[in-house]
């Protein structure tokens, strides 16, 4: 069954696109057809993939709004993607009245699920209706949390609206787990937060080990790269690696 992960966290720079163009390659590495679906006005994970989101004429949009196939550009790192831009933020309003607004995205998906072993979507810093129809086509939900004292403030929130979707929209859905991630162990903030994040949230699912804050992966995005074409020795592509490995396990 094709893996549908939905990278989410309502507080922003968190580094979602960031791991979600480099979870993807890493599994495309072995060998997994891998789409990634930018649900982010921002189109950060867009810009990240080498594409101008400003130049797009076909986008995520159309295909929410407009009944149009999912666009999609092929092989790009190894990986497919579904771009955005900011005509998505329109959506958020349109949704609203859009008749079966929660199942737009899935439905959206559902012609090229076969295709592929593993789709992650990108989904927005909110808690609004593009990240809710996200987590309704997901199968599984994967929380990037950064490690710093402000981080588990937003958790009640998250969590909140984890439970929301899986008590009617999608009761299927799954936790993969709990990222953390700008980690630096030279801070007593750093280290505490991570405590905090592992006995706060391992109840929920698992907590893979955390990336380290790097501008690495700052520069690697600027190049439209992920971290291991940029630099295949940089110590968190293992951390990637194991992460992905994981994810390729899950039930």
């Amino acid at each position: 069954m094709t893996k549908v992960i939905a990278v989410f966290n309502q507080s922003g720079g968190v580094s979602k696109s960031t791991l979600t163009m480099n979870l993807g390659y890493h599994l495309a590495q072995k060998k997994q057809k891998v789409l990634l679906v930018d649900m982010d006005p921002q189109a950060s994970l867009t810009a990240f993939m080498g594409l101008e989101p400003s130049e797009l004429d076909k986008t995520v949009y159309e295909a929410l709004l407009g009944d149009e196939p999912l666009p999609i550009h092929q092989n790009i790192h190894s990986m497919d993607l579904a771009p955005a831009n900011i005509n998505l933020s329109g959506a958020e309003l349109e949704l609203v009245v859009a008749d079966m607004r929660d199942m737009r995205l899935k439905e959206a998906l559902e012609p090229v699920l076969t295709q592929y072993g593993f789709i992650f979507i990108d989904c927005p810093p909110s808690l609004g209706i593009l990240s809710y129809i996200s987590l309704v086509a997901a199968t599984h939900v994967l929380i990037p949390i950064q490690t710093e004292y402000k981080a588990l403030k937003g958790t009640e929130l998250l969590l909140t609206t984890i439970a929301r979707v899986r008590s009617r929209a999608n009761r299927k859905l799954q936790i993969a787990g709990v990222v953390p991630t700008m980690y630096d162990n030279r801070t007593g903030q750093g280290s505490q937060s991570l405590q905090s994040i592992t006995n706060s949230l391992s109840k929920i699912g698992t907590i893979y080990p955390p990336i380290p804050r790097s501008v690495g992966f700052a520069d690697a995005a600027q190049e439209h790269l992920p971290l291991a074409l940029y630099n295949s020795k940089h110590p968190s592509v293992s951390i990637l690696k194991q992460i992905a490995q994981s994810l390729s396990v899950l039930p």
